[in-house]
């Protein structure tokens, strides 16, 4: 696995801000290379695709698709593989690549194909068009009136310079790529593997908890519910919506409206994940005043994915100043008979557990609807109890949720790291044309699916911003 660290002469590229590249790599603008195609889909029929900012473009059936299916992909555009395909709206977060497949994607996203077919290999390519220095290229020629409705627009990014070594080299590069990545796709998997062990230890701890009590000489009764079975007998089993009140989020709303109103920060599926919202990338929407005040969550309501990982939930402590709901997710504001902790804590086990997928509508995607979500029952003890049992499962779950955190930050690492090592080997900062594979350097396309295995790999379907 030896590698030379660098080429042995460098020159500065027409683009600044490009790094130095070797001497003998071509560098043109990528309309030397590509042109802008618009073959649509007369039936519809051809395998969809989607566009991920991890995995590029892959087949739908593989992502995790949360918002719609169109009744119909008429019209939708074509590709063929060796395209770039470009999310128009997500170029700036490197939702984007080069497809290897033959396929349909949105009518709303760029679609380029090579002049010539042996000018790249595809895969390098994808690596070269998800670097940092590419994406931040992507930002600054991006347009638009609000930062989280940018656009690349085709003339843009035909404009752009891509860096072209030989076609040996670039085989070499991806061969040795992917002979890291799949060293560090293993890495992840057995570092997930002990993320879902630690997992089921939590979930042991909470269930229990949430469901008998800490009194182990409690007398119990029948619930009247299947798979929840006995309960403490001074416990009440109660629907969601007698003891929280539940809000769907709005329909996205991206141009103003008549009327008072505003933009305003909203949270979708995306940023709903379990324990805690992710809100690196909260984008606006037109909200009328007169919605706000039901829209706007506040400290201590539970957030709940309404589709994608149905019923994934976490608890909102004024992550934001200000923030409102899209209609992927749902608000639940816990009544005075409810703790929010404790209430989240069932959340927690009955999406572990597949409770909640266990209700959905699946007639095409999964979908955890209001009038389902209200139905659910929970358990509910005095409110003191409650606080006990929250207490407690805070005390035994620490040293588990310490030991995911480091676990998650470790994959953090490595993906940090490949991110690094990707760009410095596109763009000839290590020189790997010496390189050789090792007994160890096997690559397996099953294992390399553990890169893409990430609570942040969304795609635009997810998100709902996607215009399919």
């Amino acid at each position: 696995m030896t590698v030379a660290s660098v080429y042995p002469n460098y020159r500065r590229p027409k683009m600044r801000w490009l790094p130095a590249v070797p001497e003998h790599w071509n560098e043109q603008r990528a309309k030397t290379f590509f042109r802008e195609v618009d073959e649509r889909s007369k039936t519809g029929q051809e395998e969809l695709l989607s566009v991920s900012h991890l995995t590029g473009v892959t087949p739908r059936s593989q992502k995790k698709v949360t918002m719609f299916k169109a009744a119909s992909y008429v019209g939708s555009k074509l590709c063929r593989p060796g395209d770039i395909v470009i999310n128009t709206l997500w170029a700036w977060m490197a939702a984007l690549g080069a497809s290897k497949h033959e396929g349909i994607v949105s009518p709303a996203y760029g679609v380029y194909r090579p002049h010539h077919a042996d000018s790249f290999n595809p895969a390098y390519l994808d690596y070269l068009l998800r670097t940092r220095a590419y994406v931040a290229e992507y930002i600054g020629r991006s347009t638009g009136i609000r930062s989280s409705r940018l656009r690349l627009y085709p003339n843009q990014f035909l404009d752009i310079a891509l860096i072209q070594p030989p076609r040996p080299e670039q085989d070499q590069i991806v061969a040795y790529l992917r002979a890291q990545d799949a060293h560090m796709a293993r890495f992840i998997k057995t570092k997930r593997d002990l993320i879902k062990l630690l997992t089921e230890q939590k979930l042991r701890i909470i269930d229990h908890a949430v469901t008998r009590g800490l009194d182990s000489s409690v007398a119990l009764k029948p619930s009247g519910i299947e798979w929840l079975g006995e309960v403490p007998e001074h416990w009440e089993v109660q629907r969601l919506k007698n003891v929280a009140n539940v809000v769907l989020g709005k329909m996205l709303t991206t141009e103003a409206k008549a009327g008072d109103g505003d933009f305003k920060p909203y949270l979708r599926s995306t940023n709903v994940q379990w324990i805690k919202p992710d809100v690196r990338d909260v984008k606006e929407m037109w909200v009328a005043k007169a919605e706000m005040a039901q829209l706007r969550v506040r400290k201590g309501d539970l957030l709940v994915s309404e589709g994608g990982e149905v019923g994934r939930a976490c608890m909102w402590n004024d992550e934001l100043p200000e923030c409102y709901i899209q209609n992927s997710v749902h608000r639940v504001a816990a009544k005075p008979m409810m703790l929010p902790e404790f209430l989240f804590h069932q959340f927690f086990t009955y999406g572990k557990r597949g409770r909640f997928n266990a209700i959905v509508n699946r007639v095409s995607i999964a979908h955890l609807t209001r009038e389902k979500l209200v139905t659910i029952p929970f358990t509910v003890p005095p409110i003191e109890e409650q606080k006990a049992i929250c207490r407690w499962i805070s005390d035994e779950c620490q040293p588990l949720d310490d030991a995911i955190a480091r676990t998650e930050e470790e994959i953090k690492l490595i993906r940090e790291y490949r991110d690094r090592l990707i760009a410095d080997v596109v763009t000839g900062q290590v020189d790997v044309r010496g390189w050789q594979p090792g007994p160890d350097d096997v690559v397996d396309d099953t294992a390399l699916a553990a890169l893409g295995d990430d609570p942040d790999d969304v795609t635009e379907e997810e998100d709902g911003d996607g215009e399919n």
